[in-house]
C-alpha cells in the first residue's frame, strides 16, 4: 500500500491510517526470526548520539535486559498490528520525560523527531534486513512497499513527519549517511553487545548457573557474529569489527538454514504472540473485541517500579559504576 501524509493539524483517530493483513509489513514484521535482530536493533539505535545519551542516562534496560526486551515486543509490534492509534501514543508517551544534555552542551529529547525516526528506521528496515538474511525472501517491490507503509507506521506515533524520507531511494541515502557520518561508538552500544554475563532468561530461570554460564558465553559469541554480519561495512569499521569473505559465506549458509527451519514451523507459531493475535482476529479465531495479548507477568518490572519510563525506554546512573569501563 502507498501512503500520503501531508503535514497538517492533528487528526482524529478515525483519520489516522492503519496497516492491515493486506500490507507487506504484516507479512514480514513480527516473526520469531526477528529475535536474531535483537543485538543489531539495540546497538544501531544506541549509535545515534542523542539516542545513546538518552539510553545511558535514563534507562534501566541493563538491569533487567531479558524482561524488558520481551515485554517491549508487545507494544512495539502492536503499533503495527493492533489497528488502533492508542498503541502508537502509548509507545510515544513512554518517552515524554526522557531529556538531558549532551557532552557539548546541546540538549536532547527522546521525542525529537530526528531521534525518534532513527529508532523507527531500525525497526522497519530491520524487518527488511531480517528477510534478506533469514527469509522469507523479499523482493525489491516489497521493500519499496514496506517503505511506503513505514510512513503509515510512523504516523501512528503522532510525531512530525518531517524526518521521513519521501522515497525509498531517499531512505537508502539517509541510511548510508547515518551509518557513515552520524553514528558513533558509545558505551551503551558496547553494553548491548556484551551479553555473555547475562543471567538466564525468565523462561529458563530453572537452569543452574554452572550450566548456564558456559552456554551463555557460546551463545553470546554467536549472536555478536550474526550481528556483525548484519551491519553495514561502515558500522563494522566504526566498531572495529572484522568480517571476511569466509564469514560472509558462513553467514549466508546460516541464514538459509534459519529459513528452512522456520518453514517447518506452522505459520501461526512463526509469529510473536501479539502479531499472531492480530492474524487470529482477522481470521475469526479470536473475537475482534477481545482484550489484546499482553506480556506474561514474568516479564514485568519489579512491582514498585512499574510504570516508570526507564523501564520502557533502555543504563541507569546507579548501574554505571558497575560497568568495567567505568571503573
Amino acid at each position: 500500500m502507498t501512503a500520503t501524509h501531508p503535514d497538517r493539524a492533528p487528526r482524529t483517530d478515525d483519520e489516522i491510517p492503519m496497516l492491515g493483513p493486506d500490507s507487506v509489513t504484516w507479512r514480514y514484521f513480527g516473526g520469531w526470526r526477528g529475535m536474531l535482530m535483537g543485538l543489531w536493533s539495540g546497538s544501531m539505535q544506541n549509535m545515534h548520539p542523542k539516542l545513546g545519551a538518552a539510553v545511558w542516562e535514563h534507562s534501566d534496560f541493563f538491569g533487567e535486559r531479558w524482561q524488558r526486551l520481551m515485554r517491549s515486543l508487545y507494544p512495539i509490534s502492536g503499533v503495527v498490528f493492533d489497528r488502533t492509534a492508542a498503541t502508537g501514543r502509548e509507545v510515544r508517551d513512554h518517552h515524554r520525560t526522557i531529556s538531558g544534555t549532551m557532552p557539548d552542551g546541546s540538549r536532547y529529547h527522546a521525542l525529537d523527531p530526528d531521534v525518534f525516526y532513527w529508532a523507527h528506521a531500525t525497526f522497519w528496515y530491520g524487518a527488511v534486513r531480517c528477510a534478506e538474511a533469514f527469509g522469507p525472501p523479499i523482493s525489491e517491490a516489497d521493500k519499496r512497499a514496506m517503505f511506503d507503509e513505514s510512513r503509515v507506521w510512523y504516523s501512528m506515533y503522532g510525531l512530525s513527519l518531517r524526518p521521513c524520507p519521501d522515497t525509498y531511494e531517499d531512505f537508502l541515502a539517509y541510511w548510508d549517511h547515518m551509518c557513515r557520518t552520524v553514528l558513533e561508538d558509545h558505551p551503551a552500544v558496547r553494553t548491548v553487545l556484551d551479553i555473555a554475563e547475562l543471567p538466564p532468561p525468565p523462561w529458563m530461570s530453572w537452569m543452574p548457573g554452572v550450566l548456564w554460564r558456559p552456554a551463555a558465553k557460546v551463545v553470546a559469541r554467536g549472536f555478536v557474529w550474526v550481528t556483525t554480519g548484519l551491519y553495514d561495512e561502515p558500522v563494522r569499521e566504526l566498531l572495529g569489527l572484522s568480517w571476511s569473505a569466509r564469514d560472509e559465506r558462513r553467514f549466508r549458509r546460516f541464514g538459509r538454514a534459519v529459513d528452512l527451519t522456520m518453514r517447518l514451523v506452522p505459520p501461526r507459531y512463526r509469529l510473536h504472540p501479539r502479531p499472531r493475535d492480530a492474524w487470529d482476529r482477522v481470521s475469526g479465531r479470536v473475537a475482534a473485541d477481545a482484550p489484546l495479548v499482553e506480556t506474561p507477568i514474568r516479564n514485568l518490572p519489579p512491582p514498585d517500579r512499574r510504570g516508570l519510563p526507564e523501564h520502557y525506554c533502555p543504563v541507569s546512573a546507579a548501574r554505571r559504576a558497575d560497568l568495567p569501563w567505568q571503573r
